[in-house]
Formats: structure tokens, C-alpha cells, sequence
């Protein structure tokens, strides 16, 4: 019986508790306390939320520990402090969040000089986050008193844990008006400007980039919140001040005054780029040129297009002239002037703006040749596909402008580069070299180009620039686009499982194993490959839920896939039938019976087969079946045999009913692996045969 076994034993810190003068380093010796103490362990709560452990508690999560303690087990206590005090305890937070003098010493933390340090940091983070979210109106009224509380928290802003206080401010405040309230009052302590100064070209490059994802941060966060309220409320401050002309400008100033550094440049364009987010559905918005073209186009702020456009030739500039870098060593060589993240997040941005679908931002690009440089980059990182994508993206663009179609087609010449890449690349490929790593997006800007000409927004316009091109050029694109670009993109929609078919019927196939290849991973590779990036992709990817359902409607779902395979049978049935004989043993019916109770071992023939590329685990014991009018039947795996002709009782034992039922379980494994075929058996051979359709 249950009670026969001592399964509700005592806590040993009941005991420790019951022992006068214990200490609270005792108590965090345990390994349990913490289960304990989210257990609700009243003994052990109303100790721990006496006053002199509570302080001892603090202390050991904001003041560093002794160095001379072995590393190992320096921030042992203090990491136990921490999560203690954040257990979600509603008698530790009341006391936490109640008493002003544990307040003070948790924010006496703030007032040390930089830098703090991390691990201690994050305690203190993660503590004053949790009174933030349990004990709103006491927390946010004693930081409010202190006015110095926004210049402390950046002033450690290195640390990647005060980005996490600031975001819990926002984002943890319920109800509503208190939130507001708080937003109110960080935005008339400046933060945005404050994070927008210390993007400064001249400021310490961890302290640009924890500002730059922390007003990423408050964007995003601030977004989600005005897009889940039912209501119309007023408008949030933070996101106002972020997204107004004059905040914008200063952030562009600070990025491009003094020597313009790589950290500085990528730090402010995330902020840019997160800016012209705005409204974007997921990821479906970053292909919708493809198919939609730009009446679909997500909405921006026009105060931050104004306040960009201006500085539009600094990041020309930047596409001319990047920041240094030294030469690096790649997988194809050496790398003497790399593009550089300044470079790429320059060419993301163009591309973010080309989408907006503005006019004046979109004709000033062109006026200053951007596109040209784009493409000059495009075809020299012929191996940086993040830089092919977005120079596609800006095609993609262009291509949905008529106004914007002329510079690209005549000055950028378009249309000559993809044909001289193309020839290129071929002549290459035909002298032994390897295939460009940009060719597939230069396919994707050529299909691009043709789709757009029968039947995009422009295409009457762009049929005529076409047939503006020289004669030689034309005949060049038509011979290009019927013959080169139609069998890339034949050979591209190929299937790989029919190409798979032709290498599983080869001579090397037929001689190693009897069973044809197992095309189920192949086939689902060949499903999701063409699959659509969405924003629920990641919920999509995937085996289809119906078929794995347990419902009767859908139990043949997976079978009714078999026929979708198709593979040679007559090429594998032969050395398969070869196969069986060889390995199943002959039975022999003239053995003398033996005592089934003698000891005997038990042997289980195993074969297994494995190749590179699957594996097939062919399993064959002595077993007893019957199917049918035939009776097939071995010695038992005890050692007797069947009676002679088939008279006297069958085996029934266990041994038998499980080599039975392990048999139908691998045969009817081999079905649902080998596609439209079953397995039929007979006293000693399989014979693979073609499933029959219904009519």
C-alpha cells in the first residue's frame, strides 16, 4: 500500500526553523528552499519576511560579494536572494514594497560609479521589475520622488539590465491611467532625447547600442499597446516625441557629426528602419511588391520622411566612402574592402524607403543615382546575399513606379547588366568555375522584370523602354527571356522526387538493398521548400495536423498520399524477393518435439541494413501466423516445434503472439514507408506488389 512508503517526509528546514538562534545563511544552504518558500511554507515565509533577513536579503543582491571567495560560489547567495525575493510571494512583495528603508537601499544600487556590475545588476533589475508589475502605486510614487532616477538608470546604460527596467516602466504598469501616468512622466524627464543624445558618433559604442535597441524597444512596445487598445485614448507621449520631424533630425545630426564610425551609422539606422516599421503586417508586407505592387504598402509617419530625406546624400555618401575596415577571410577567398554593416544597413534602409511608395523621397533617390551604386555593389559582393535581397526589394520598387522606371532602365541600365552578369556567369561556369552566389536573385529580378511587363502598374511604359533599347540589346532580352530565363526557371519548379526516381532505379540501388529509397523526407522537403514566408509561418511549418489526427474522418489522410509517390518496382522486386530467401531461414517440420519447458536461449535473428542515405530495420524472429486458408509456421522461439501436418494443438504462448504481432507491425511499417505498394505474405516469400486503384 502507498502508505507503506515514506512519500510525505518533513522538510529538513521545518526542522532548522524549529532550531533556536538559525541563521538565514542556514536556511539558503538547503536545496529546497526556494520550492519551500513557492510553496507557501508559513514557517519559512514569516521568517524570511522578518526585517533583519529582509535587509540581509537586499544587501546580498546590490552590494558585490568578497573577492577572495572561490568564483564558483561568489554569487551563490546572492542569485538564491534574488530569486527569493521575486518568488511572487505575496508576503515578501507586501514587505519588499511596503517598507521605504529597503527601497532606499535598493536604490542606493543606482548611485555606484559605472559600471556595474552585470550579474548584480540583473538581480537588481529583476527584483525592482517584480515590484514594478506587484506593487505598482508604492513603486512608482517612491521613483518619482527621485529626480534623479532617469539620469542614474542612463547613466549605467552599458548594462544591458537597465534597458530592462526602462521597458518594464512601459510596459508593466497596469491600469491603464497609471501607465499613462508614468508615460507622462518619463517623457517630461526627456528620455527619448536623452536616448536619441547618446547616439552620438562620439559615445561609447556599448552605450550607443543598448540606446539604440532600447528606442527600437519603446517603438515596437509602444505600437503593440496603441493597436490593442479598444478604445481611442490619447496618444502616447514616448512614441510621439519618437516619431516627431525634430527628434528624427537630431538623431541624424548626432549620426553623422564628427567621424562617422560603423557603430554609430548601424545603431541609428535600426532606429530609422524601425521607425518606417509602422503597420507592417509581419512579414508578408517585405514581398507584397512581388504581387500586389504598392497600393498594399504600409503607411509612415510623413514627419520622419521629411526629416530623412534631407540627409539622403549622407548615405550616398556612406555607399562611396564606409567606414574602414580591414580585410577579412571568407570561404571563397579573401576579402581585401568588405561591404561592411554600414553599407548593408544603408542599402536596407534605401530599400525601406523605396516602399513607402513616396514620391519625393523615391525621385530624390534616383536623382542621386542611388540605385546605380546599389547595383555597382550588387554584382561586385557577388556572394552577400543580405545585400542581394534588399537591391531586389529596391528593384522590385522601382518597378511599380512609372515615374521612377526611366533612370533605372537608361541610366542604370538594367537590362544590359542582367544579360552581361548572366554571360558572364555562364562562360565562367563553362571554363570550370563555380556558379555566382547572386545568380538566384539575379533570376528573381529578371522574372521580376518580365511579370512587371505583362502586366504590372507600368508595363505599357516599360514595353516602351524596351523597345528603346539598341536592336542587338532587344534581340539579346527576347532570346534571354524565351529561352535562357524559361529553362532556369523549368529546371528551378523541378520536382526532387522525380529526379530522386531516376537515381533509386540505378544498378548500385538494385544490388545494395531490395527495398526502394524512402522518398518521404525528400517529398516534404520538396512541399516546404516552396513554401511562402509568412508571420505564421513558424505555426505552419510542418507535418499538417490532420494527418496525425486520431479522428475516424481523417484515418486514411496519410494513406491517401501514397499514391502522390511513384517509383520503379520492377527494377528492386527481383533482388527483393532474392533477399527474402536468403535470410529467412527454411522451416524444418520433422523435428522431434521437445519439451517446451527445457531451458532454453532464446535467439532472435536481427539483420540490419543501413545506407547514407536511410535506414531500414528489417526484423526477423521465429513466429507463428496464420492468413487465411495458409498456415505458416516455425519452431517456437521455446524451442518446440508445430505438430507434424498441422494436427494438435497451435502454440499460444506469449512468445508467439508477440513475434506475431512485431512481424505485422514491421510489415505494416514498410507500407506506410514505400509508398503505393503493400506487402502480401505467403508461407516463405514476400511479394511486393502494385497497390490497385479504385476506379
Amino acid at each position: 500500500m502507498f502508505w507503506k512508503f515514506d512519500l510525505n517526509n518533513t522538510s529538513h528546514i521545518d526542522q532548522l526553523l524549529d532550531r533556536e538562534g538559525v541563521t538565514l545563511r542556514e536556511l539558503m544552504e538547503e536545496e529546497d528552499v526556494l520550492q519551500e518558500c513557492k510553496a507557501q511554507n508559513r514557517k519559512l515565509l514569516l521568517f524570511l519576511s522578518k526585517d533583519h533577513c529582509m535587509q540581509e536579503l537586499v544587501t546580498l543582491i546590490t552590494e558585490e560579494p568578497p573577492a577572495d571567495l572561490e568564483e564558483k560560489t561568489r554569487f551563490k547567495f546572492p542569485n538564491i536572494a534574488c530569486e527569493l525575493l521575486t518568488s511572487d510571494v505575496a508576503l515578501i512583495n507586501d514587505k519588499l514594497g511596503g517598507d521605504e528603508s529597503l527601497l532606499e537601499k535598493l536604490y542606493h544600487f543606482l548611485e555606484q560609479e559605472p559600471p556595474l556590475n552585470p550579474l548584480l545588476a540583473s538581480f537588481f533589475s529583476k527584483t525592482i521589475g517584480n515590484l514594478i508589475a506587484r506593487k505598482t502605486d508604492q513603486v512608482i510614487s517612491f521613483l518619482r520622488k527621485k529626480h534623479n532616477f532617469i539620469s542614474l538608470v542612463l547613466n549605467h546604460i552599458d548594462a544591458s539590465a537597465m534597458m530592462d527596467l526602462l521597458l518594464r516602466l512601459i510596459s508593466c504598469v497596469e491600469p491603464a491611467p497609471l501607465r499613462m501616468e508614468v508615460l507622462n512622466w518619463l517623457n517630461e524627464e526627456r528620455l527619448i532625447q536623452r536616448l536619441t543624445e547618446l547616439m552620438h558618433t562620439g559615445r561609447d559604442e556599448e552605450r550607443q547600442s543598448n540606446a539604440s535597441q532600447t528606442l527600437c524597444d519603446i517603438i515596437r512596445l509602444s505600437r503593440d499597446q496603441a493597436n490593442q487598445l479598444s478604445e481611442v485614448t490619447e496618444p502616447d507621449p514616448l512614441l510621439a516625441v519618437l516619431e516627431s520631424q525634430e527628434n528624427v533630425a537630431e538623431l541624424l545630426k548626432n549620426m553623422f557629426e564628427g567621424e562617422r564610425t560603423e557603430a554609430s551609422v548601424v545603431n541609428g539606422t535600426q532606429v530609422l528602419l524601425t521607425l518606417l516599421e509602422s503597420r507592417r503586417s509581419g512579414l508578408e508586407g517585405l514581398m507584397d511588391l512581388y504581387s500586389q505592387g504598392c497600393e498594399r504598402s504600409y503607411t509612415v509617419n510623413s514627419s520622419i520622411l521629411c526629416a530623412i530625406e534631407p540627409h539622403l546624400k549622407d548615405f550616398q555618401q556612406l555607399l562611396l566612402n564606409p567606414p574602414t575596415r580591414s580585410a577579412i577571410l571568407t570561404t571563397v577567398g579573401v576579402l581585401e574592402q568588405p561591404l561592411g554593416s554600414a553599407r548593408l544597413h544603408v542599402a536596407r534602409l534605401v530599400a525601406s524607403l523605396l516602399q513607402t511608395c513616396d514620391l519625393s523621397i523615391c525621385q530624390e533617390i534616383c536623382r542621386l543615382n542611388t540605385m546605380d551604386l546599389l547595383l555597382d555593389l550588387f554584382f561586385k559582393y557577388s556572394w552577400n546575399n543580405f545585400l542581394h535581397l534588399q537591391v531586389e526589394l529596391c528593384v522590385a520598387s522601382i518597378l511599380n513606379h512609372s515615374e521612377n522606371l526611366i533612370p533605372l532602365f537608361q541610366h542604370c541600365r538594367l537590362v544590359q547588366r542582367i544579360l552581361d552578369a548572366w554571360e558572364e556567369n555562364d562562360k565562367n561556369q563553362a571554363e570550370g568555375g563555380r556558379r555566382r552566389g547572386n545568380m538566384g536573385h539575379l533570376t528573381r529580378i529578371a522574372n521580376t522584370v518580365v511579370q512587371n511587363l505583362e502586366k504590372g502598374l507600368a508595363h505599357s511604359q516599360m514595353n516602351d523602354l524596351i523597345k528603346e533599347l539598341p536592336e542587338d540589346c532587344r534581340g539579346r532580352w527576347e532570346s534571354f527571356v524565351g529561352e535562357t530565363l524559361r529553362e532556369t526557371n523549368r529546371r528551378n519548379t523541378v520536382d526532387l522526387v522525380s529526379t530522386h526516381n531516376l537515381h533509386s532505379s540505378s544498378e548500385d540501388d538494385d544490388m545494395e538493398s531490395p527495398f526502394p529509397n524512402d522518398l518521404s523526407i525528400q517529398q516534404a522537403f520538396s512541399d516546404y521548400q516552396i513554401q511562402q514566408m509568412t508571420a505564421n509561418f513558424v505555426d505552419q511549418f510542418g507535418f499538417n495536423d490532420e494527418e496525425f489526427s486520431e479522428h475516424d474522418e481523417n484515418i486514411n489522410a496519410a494513406f491517401d498520399r501514397i499514391a502522390e509517390i511513384n517509383f520503379n518496382i520492377d527494377a528492386n522486386a527481383a533482388a527483393f524477393e532474392a533477399c527474402c530467401k536468403e535470410r529467412i531461414q527454411q522451416f524444418d517440420d520433422c523435428e522431434e518435439e521437445e519439451d517446451i519447458w527445457d531451458e532454453k536461449e532464446i535467439n532472435y535473428a536481427t539483420q540490419i541494413k543501413s545506407r547514407s542515405r536511410y535506414s531500414t530495420w528489417m526484423i526477423y524472429s521465429s513466429w507463428t501466423a496464420s492468413f487465411g486458408d495458409t498456415e505458416v509456421s516455425s519452431s517456437s522461439s521455446w524451442g518446440g516445434p508445430p505438430q507434424e501436418g498441422g494436427e494438435g494443438p497451435q502454440d499460444t504462448s506469449w512468445s508467439s503472439f508477440t513475434d506475431c504481432i512485431m512481424l505485422l507491425m514491421t510489415l505494416f511499417g514498410l507500407c506506410l514507408n514505400y509508398g503505393n505498394t503493400f506487402i502480401s505474405v505467403y508461407p516463405l516469400t514476400f511479394t511486393l506488389q502494385h497497390r490497385v486503384q479504385p476506379d
